[in-house]
């Protein structure tokens, strides 16, 4: 006959000390989750709220009202939307592409042939993002006023390329560091040529990397505010300097402000949400082996 052991009971005293514990455990980290999400949005879902107030509902800390587009109307009233999302649009863009170009290269480089100063390149790089804009300002508002680059689409190109090349070459480094070094050197030995490897062979399994890279270069240049208030007033201004617009000696409009703060980011908020997927994935590349 086959014989029956009995497991023993847990006691109730353990069951009641170890379920609190657990309930926690399982509680806590999505309640913390939520809680910095919420921090994170809400200054984004009071800009939108505000945006359809009225000039004095706008000082009234409330999210109960009666909506309007009072302040949106005066808005494009006011401005060339347009313009400045044109011009936006075209920053990004060449920013993107001529940043791509570049980093690939200078990346391919690195993880396929790196050499003892390699490691400090890369440091060196990063670490240029560390000085503070305020402290070159003079001498590029100088160089580009002597060069006629002030004021114009292809000079804030060039040095939002400047600001954002070491992070793309960065990223670009980290995916294909990852990618087995066997493939390329069977793409070598069958004759491949270098610029070969890097577009059939290097970048057709990089692209994950690559999309990701792309789109956190277009968010930081759609959002970047310091070079384009400086360096560009009319002709080349994105909509960071169409925000700007709408603070005045006399005040800050806070409905106004509002509706053009959404209408400035909501593109690229768009664009974000819907390439989320693709950005996560991109950016944790090789984090998992």
């Amino acid at each position: 006959m086959s014989q029956i052991t009995a497991t023993p009971a847990q006691s109730p005293d353990a069951v009641n000390h170890s379920s609190p514990l657990q309930f926690v455990g399982r509680v806590l980290p999505g309640f913390l989750a939520w809680l910095i999400a919420i921090a994170l949005f809400f200054p984004i879902f009071w800009m939108a709220i505000t945006a359809f107030k009225t000039e004095q509902q706008a000082y009234i800390p409330t999210i109960f009202f009666v909506p309007t587009l009072e302040s949106f109307r005066e808005v494009f009233a006011r401005s060339n939307y347009f313009a400045f999302a044109w011009n936006s649009v075209l920053i990004s863009a060449g920013v993107t592409i001529v940043c791509l170009i570049l980093a690939v290269p200078a990346a391919y480089a690195m993880a396929f042939f790196p050499n003892k100063r390699t490691q400090g390149i890369l440091l060196w790089m990063l670490s240029t993002k560390m000085m503070p804009s305020v402290g070159v300002l003079v001498p590029i508002y100088l160089l580009w006023k002597n060069s006629g680059l002030l004021d114009t689409v292809s000079g804030l190109v060039i040095v939002y390329t400047l600001i954002n090349l070491p992070i793309a070459v960065w990223m670009a480094y980290t995916y294909f560091n990852e990618i087995p070094k066997d493939i390329l050197e069977a793409g070598r030995m069958d004759g491949a040529a270098t610029w070969q490897e890097i577009v059939y062979l290097l970048m057709p399994m990089a692209v994950p990397g690559l999309a990701s890279t792309a789109l956190l270069l277009i968010i930081l240049s759609w959002n970047e505010a310091f070079w384009s208030i400086n360096l560009s007033s009319s002709n080349a201004a994105p909509l960071t300097v169409f925000i700007a617009s709408y603070s005045s000696p006399e005040g800050l409009f806070w409905a106004k402000l509002s509706a053009a703060s959404l209408l400035a980011v909501a593109p690229v908020l768009i664009v974000g949400w819907l390439s989320q997927k693709q950005l996560v994935r991109g950016l944790t590349f090789g984090a998992v082996k």
